[in-house]
């Protein structure tokens, strides 16, 4: 059986990566049909759009895309194409493991931390529901929140004052803590932990809290706790070793997993999957390095592993986990792998992002 998997190629060291992660996936012996796409900056300089339909149509008809990191501009410029596709497709929840491997630089090797985040990825802050400062709508905004009756005010006005509104419902809420928790029992994880600043933000974050705390009744075979966001930063600093399963909103878990990363060792190592109804979207953490453009010298593995993360998903199972192993081996042994992985960055035997995913083949391969 011959899978049909979309492969969008990205910009910056995007196409270098999904070279590199493609041959790895190749490599474990599943047949895939690749549909090549493309998306980012480099598409937009030819067709005027960083995301043309034909890509969007090749994700709604494989229901499956492996996809190399994109430029999000910061400030100005397009919108993050990352948070176009969870929204257009659907993809309410992204999963991101923070796993250490031997090999990799980290403060807390010694701890084997193996967390896995489970982000809500279409409500809170990213719904992107924004008012522009100086804008006539955000001064009806404004003027119509300070119209009510409320000691809640915004005390300056709109022509300095832009506005984004965090929406969390009961429904957004309940499929991602759902997911958690269906994760955790799929993958013989113990305890779930629900991250919020319902302390705060009481009609928003404590709708989440409260929700997840029902939801959380019909799993009692799984250990549930809450943990208020800033909190939360400081436990897995400490102690990350308590912590099994972690689902957040939207942007906590953007940032916690950035942070679960540095915890294992970096984005280098940082997965990711975006799985909706509909179908999934399986990405790298990281972004798109455009300096490194060319080089053949970024990291391949946290997409890689992301493909790791799509065979688990097609139920390739032991392909995933001969391909994870791969990965591992190769780390540990620390020959064939990127200056980032070396105990000295500077080291001349570091190897390109090609010939890192090479020796990962070769161990597949046996």
């Amino acid at each position: 059986m011959a899978y049909e998997v979309t492969l969008i190629t990205g910009d910056g060291t995007g196409p270098e990566l999904a070279e590199a992660a493609r041959k790895c996936v190749d490599a474990t012996g599943v047949e895939i049909n690749w549909d090549v796409q493309e998306a980012g900056v480099d598409v937009m300089e030819r067709v005027g759009t960083p995301i043309p339909d034909s890509t969007i149509e090749s994700v709604r008809r494989t229901k499956c895309a492996l996809k190399a990191p994109i430029t999000t501009p910061v400030g100005t410029g397009f919108r993050s194409i990352n948070v176009y596709l969870r929204q257009e497709l659907g993809l309410f929840a992204c999963i991101r493991p923070c796993k250490w491997y031997p090999g990799v630089r980290s403060y807390f090797s010694e701890l084997g931390v193996d967390i896995v985040i489970v982000r809500e990825n279409t409500e809170d802050l990213y719904a992107g529901v924004e008012f522009e400062k100086g804008k006539p709508e955000t001064a009806q905004l404004i003027e119509f929140i300070n119209g009510l009756p409320s000691d809640r005010k915004i005390k300056t006005g709109a022509e300095e004052t832009g506005v984004s509104i965090k929406p969390i419902s009961v429904s957004g809420t309940e499929r991602i803590v759902r997911c958690a928790f269906d994760y955790a029992q799929k993958n013989g994880r113990k305890k779930v932990t629900a991250v919020h600043k319902a302390n705060i933000m009481k009609y928003s974050d404590g709708l989440y809290l409260a929700t997840a705390t029902e939801v959380a009744k019909d799993y009692p075979d799984i250990e549930f706790e809450e943990r208020i966001v800033d909190n939360m930063c400081m436990q897995l600093v400490q102690k990350p070793e308590l912590y099994d399963v972690i689902v957040l909103p939207n942007l906590y878990g953007d940032i916690l997993s950035d942070l679960g990363a540095g915890i294992v060792g970096g984005l280098g190592v940082a997965p990711g999957a975006n799985i909706g109804p509909e179908g999934a979207v399986f990405e790298a953490t990281h972004g798109s390095a455009p300096k490194y453009k060319g080089q053949n010298k970024v990291n391949p593995t946290a997409l890689i592993l992301s493909g790791m993360l799509m065979l688990q998903h097609m139920g390739e199972t032991d392909a995933a986990k001969r391909l994870e192993q791969a990965v591992a081996d190769v780390i540990a042994e620390g020959k064939d792998v990127t200056y980032d992985l070396k105990p000295n960055r500077d080291d001349p035997t570091a190897v390109g992002t090609q010939e890192m995913a090479d020796a990962i083949c070769a161990k597949l391969k046996g």
